[in-house]
């Protein structure tokens, strides 16, 4: 008997400037990603997404795969940029998403879209970007602009990715787009991401289908340690987020743990409200916990994967403290029973909140073998454990909806370049050819099983 329940959804993840190439066709203009990876230094190899995996021209194909898998739903991304290039609607960006949506209407694949997954257009960053308020009421345009034309038929609209890296990845620490190191900014930033969040949220429930469900997804951090140190890095990194969308507002220890670096003057009257608009289900990324000390010691090789503890803005004590592996390419620990306790804790904190893991994978050194195959073990343990953790989960008591693997394609893996292979289908980089790697055959089976 399957631990999972009905409805359960199966799918897999991917996100729009990583997989679709076509960066100046059809009107799309430019977005902070076009900008950041085209500037020396800033990627690994100087790699940029301008054909990253070809799915523009090959979206036909992606989708054949995703139903051969047996996939019940796909998350993708919508480019900003692609649809509303320098404010103007674009109707070429809109008809080839129309097309993805109805492929895998077709196909029997629920269509789970995400409105922003880091790829702000370059003129409003010019403007501003995430730091400026008015950036939250043009992302609620786009959203209502989307959702007029795609709302009767998306089962499930996310409205952010990960706003703990746009803000924080992006602003504070500036390894990722639009590539600033300004700590203030990058509160404010995180602020206004929520604050788009909510009127995005309620922008959408005035124009699409009264059955579509409405999301956002959150990158949480799973943490261990020394207490005090947990508390600080909890505060910036999980519940700025989760406290006001959820409708707990601000904790009072994160604006006492900033109030050096902001007075947070940025958040007005009536905006934790806005935030705070219903959700229908949370999405969870997880790959690793992350292990944090306060004793000063220096940062290890394996602490955070991005730079230590440069973006967790207001902890300047904390160290973010190795841990045993195995290791993935990236460099982070292998460890499945972080996404059992951290779902059990979501539940805990926040009852009556439905879960969806919206991703979860791992990146290896993959190679095709002279059989022409793809053998990657290590991910197919990988798969088979963290499975085995949502299971876990549900036994204990936990609404989860749903499981997408990340990532369905290898891809534009974002400062790394191509370097890291995330995906179940290999892709070789200079043709578009994919390959199923064991690890997508073995994921078919589990689906079926």
């Amino acid at each position: 008997m399957t631990p999972f329940p009905e409805g359960f959804l199966w799918g897999a993840a991917t996100a729009a400037y990583q997989i679709e190439g076509a960066a100046d066709e059809d009107g799309r203009a430019p977005s902070i990603w076009d900008t950041f990876s085209r500037t020396p230094g800033r990627t690994r190899d100087g790699d940029t997404g301008d054909v990253a995996t070809d799915h523009y021209h090959r979206w036909a194909e992606d989708v054949a795969s995703m139903a051969a898998l047996g996939l019940d739903a796909y998350r993708f991304s919508i480019s900003w940029s692609r649809v509303l290039p320098d404010g103007r609607p674009n109707r070429a960006g809109l008809d080839f998403y129309s097309r993805l949506v109805d492929a895998l209407l077709e196909a029997g694949i629920a269509p789970v879209a995400t409105l922003y997954h880091w790829d702000l257009p370059q003129d409003l960053e010019d403007a501003g970007g995430w730091p400026a308020r008015d950036t939250a009421f043009r992302f609620a345009e786009y959203a209502e602009h989307v959702g007029q034309v795609l709302g009767d038929r998306v089962h499930t609209w996310t409205t952010l990715n990960e706003p703990w890296c746009s803000a924080f990845l992006g602003y504070a620490s500036g390894v990722h787009a639009p590539g600033r190191a300004d700590a203030a900014a990058a509160l404010a930033a995180a602020h206004h991401l929520n604050l788009a969040h909510g009127m995005a949220n309620g922008a959408l429930r005035g124009v699409v289908a009264a059955s579509a469900r409405h999301s956002v997804t959150l990158n949480l951090h799973h943490l261990r340690g020394d207490a005090e140190a947990v508390r600080r890095v909890d505060a910036v990194a999980n519940r700025i987020f989760t406290g006001p969308m959820l409708g707990g507002g601000y904790p009072a220890d994160l604006l006492a743990d900033t109030a050096a670096v902001t007075d947070w003057s940025f958040v007005r009257g009536g905006d934790e409200t806005t935030i705070a608009a219903p959700l229908d289900v949370l999405g969870v990324n997880y790959y690793s916990p992350t292990l944090v000390r306060d004793d000063g010691a220096p940062a290890a090789a394996h602490g955070h994967a991005e730079g230590a503890a440069t973006p967790f803005v207001g902890c300047a004590d904390v160290v973010f403290a190795e841990q045993p592996g195995p290791y993935t390419e990236m460099g982070w620990p292998v460890d499945a029973t972080g996404l059992t306790e951290l779902l059990l804790l979501l539940h805990r904190e926040h009852p009556g909140v439905p879960l969806m893991i919206t991703e979860n994978g791992a990146a290896f050194a993959d190679e095709v073998a002279p059989d022409g195959r793809v053998h990657d073990e290590d991910r197919i343990a990988y798969l088979r454990d963290h499975l085995a953790a949502a299971a876990g989960a549900i036994a204990a008591g936990v609404d989860l909806r749903g499981y997408f693997a990340w990532s369905l394609l290898d891809n534009f893996e974002w400062s790394h370049g191509y370097s890291k292979r995330f995906g179940l289908i290999h892709v070789d980089y200079p043709t578009g050819r994919r390959t199923w790697k064991d690890s997508a055959s073995w994921y078919q089976e589990a689906i079926k099983g």
